[in-house]
């Protein structure tokens, strides 16, 4: 429990969390290229997926209480549908917002998640939220934050649709491979008698990090 507590804040604490960081190496690389650049792109899709602590931490708690593929399939395909629909929209429109609002937003999504799996929703108010729907909605944000980042590198218009639904392909790999291996480390985690004893801790620390995303991205923009 201690290891998950340290693994979730540092997940909330890394640099990479904030406001959808992309390295400068790859900054420069998508503002310096024309062309399609299929397999690039695809690359930098899933490293991003794989680095980003917002959409894993996101990702942590839809799966959290779901224990048949199933389920999890359901969850992350709505996930997969919103964030790339507003990912494509986003840049193709070039519509953009403030990315400190969209993340801070994204970091709502993290403390909602870990409040309905406290069951805080049902307790405090007497509803259940469709979590389903919350899902599909809360990937419309993740995929505008990105947008709203690449948007600001102004990548080349030669090539831009392909590289733009390869660099979307690369995501959901990447989302593959994170999930796989968040299901992996939860699987031998909920098969030890500490696991529903901790599940309150672990969800209170999962509310904690999106409160901290929270707060980072309003102190930014508070003075940007």
């Amino acid at each position: 429990m201690a290891a998950l507590a340290v693994f979730l804040m540092l997940l909330a604490c890394s640099a990479e969390a904030w406001a959808h960081n992309v390295a400068e190496g790859d900054k420069g690389y998508i503002q310096e290229s024309s062309g399609v650049l299929f397999l690039p792109f695809v690359y930098l899709g899933a490293k991003h997926m794989v680095t980003g602590y917002d959409h894993l931490l996101f990702l942590f708690g839809v799966i959290f209480f779901l224990y048949r593929l199933k389920d999890v399939g359901i969850y992350v395909t709505l996930f997969a549908i919103g964030h790339s629909t507003t990912l494509l929209f986003g840049v193709l429109t070039g519509i953009s917002a403030n990315a400190y609002v969209i993340d801070a937003i994204i970091g709502l999504s993290v403390v909602y998640k870990a409040l309905d799996n406290l069951g805080a929703f049902q307790r405090w108010f007497g509803v259940q939220p469709n979590t389903k729907a919350a899902t599909l909605i809360f990937g419309f944000f993740h995929g505008f934050g990105l947008a709203t980042k690449i948007i600001e590198f102004e990548i080349a218009e030669d090539g831009l649709i392909p590289n733009l639904i390869a660099f979307n392909i690369g995501v959901e790999i990447g989302q593959l491979l994170a999930l796989a291996a968040i299901l992996i480390l939860m699987g031998f985690w909920r098969r030890t008698p500490s696991f529903m004893r901790h599940a309150f801790a672990a969800n209170t620390i999962l509310m904690a990090a999106g409160f901290v995303l929270v707060g980072y991205q309003l102190a930014g923009l508070a003075v940007s």
